[in-house]
């Protein structure tokens, strides 16, 4: 089928305006629960999927409501996932238009669709029900894995999915996840993998005292300095043929100290580092560690998540054709940018990430054009139904 030959929405499918429309109206901002699944579900059950939706995890990063909804094609069919969340980060103040209230405005360019979730991700799990909708149950097993917990913790979100998958044996052969990937127009970039994440936070003890009698303290803060001069002196590596150069960033110093004439008794600072699949997290950690521990301090660090690489091939090829097909525009293969649940995906089945095009996720006034909203869900059934087929 050509892009000329795929209808915007065949007689009897909600556009995908609509879809969209839906899911914004219910507020959900991280983590999401409630209302927003109960939309969601009702816009796949019609469409002969099985929708399981479950809690997991406790306070102080749970619990966490995600959702499984598959719909089975016939014995020893391929299996084909998509991914995302429905979670949203606040709106935050200075909307021309209530945030959760979806609303269509002209543009010179085409209607937009404004609301928070539009880009990030409601609109792209509108494309992807929009998509299950065109491909035919004979044409292979069909998965949305979808959680609640994406923009925040994400703790108890995609990796609860995982195991309930691996638990009930339905791990999908491939997965698209739909995070806004597009800068410019949609289908210019694709994201084939992701830089890991580690924060790290350094502490120094001293002692207090008065600044006239430094001789009976012990200021930590030269030996914080000297910790982050280490650090910024720090070559991590020169990039990879996939990935740009490792960064360490310095993301907070803090000493708490209201008084001008004491010395305090403790530094401490935040790094955080984006690496590439040169590194893993621990490794790094180790290395901050050990730097921290020669002047006297210590480092606890989190890993967000490690580095990871789909390398070119078929999958990949797949997209850029769908994408090619529809839009005329020839897609980057990119790792750029920060992390998404793909981190923990990767480890079930070869995953890639395409979506919407990301200018005003996060932002004010979120918007998505109506018209990309109907190609994206072309676009994901094209892929789909190519990788049903093998």
């Amino acid at each position: 089928m050509t892009a000329h030959q795929t209808p915007a929405s065949a007689p009897g499918r909600p556009p995908v305006a609509d879809l969209a429309e839906a899911l914004i109206a219910c507020p959900s901002v991280t983590p999401a629960t409630g209302l927003v699944f109960d939309c969601l579900e009702g816009q796949l059950a019609p469409l002969g999927f099985e929708v399981r939706r479950m809690i997991n995890g406790e306070a102080p990063d749970g619990p966490v409501e995600n959702l499984f909804a598959v719909r089975r094609g016939p014995e020893g069919s391929r299996h084909f996932a998509f991914a995302g969340h429905l979670d949203v980060v606040p709106p935050g103040e200075g909307w021309t238009s209530a945030p959760f209230l979806p609303e269509r405005r002209k543009a010179p360019g085409g209607d937009l669709l404004h609301g928070r979730g539009a880009v990030d991700m409601k609109g792209a799990i509108a494309a992807m029900v929009s998509a299950c909708a065109r491909i035919p149950a004979e044409a292979g097993t069909l998965s949305l894995i979808i959680t609640g917990d994406e923009e925040g913790a994400a703790r108890f979100g995609t990796l609860a999915l995982i195991d309930h998958m691996r638990e009930t044996g339905e791990q999908p052969d491939q997965c698209l996840v739909g995070e806004p990937t597009s800068v410019h127009r949609l289908g210019d970039t694709v994201k084939i993998g992701r830089r890991g994440s580690v924060n790290i936070w350094i502490e120094v003890e001293g002692k207090e005292g008065h600044v006239a009698y430094p001789h009976l303290a012990d200021n930590p803060i030269p030996r914080l300095v000297a910790i982050m001069a280490d650090l910024q002196a720090l070559e991590l590596d020169g990039g990879t043929d996939w990935f740009q150069p490792s960064n360490l960033e310095i993301t907070d110093i803090e000493v708490g100290n209201p008084a001008t004439n004491v010395i305090p008794a403790r530094a401490g600072a935040r790094i955080s580092i984006r690496f590439n699949d040169l590194h893993t997290g621990n490794a790094l950690a180790r290395r901050v560690a050990a730097i921290a521990h020669a002047h006297g301090g210590t480092a606890r660090h989190v890993v967000s998540g490690e580095a990871f690489l789909t390398p070119p091939g078929d999958f990949s090829a797949l997209l850029v054709e769908a994408i090619r097909a529809e839009t005329g525009v020839e897609p980057e293969l990119s790792t750029t940018g920060g992390t998404s649940d793909a981190r923990f995906l990767k480890a079930v089945c070869p995953v890639v990430e395409f979506g919407l095009c990301n200018a005003t996720m996060h932002k004010r006034d979120e918007a998505v054009a109506v018209d990309d909203l109907e190609a994206l869900a072309r676009i994901y059934a094209r892929v789909a139904q190519a990788a049903l087929a093998g």
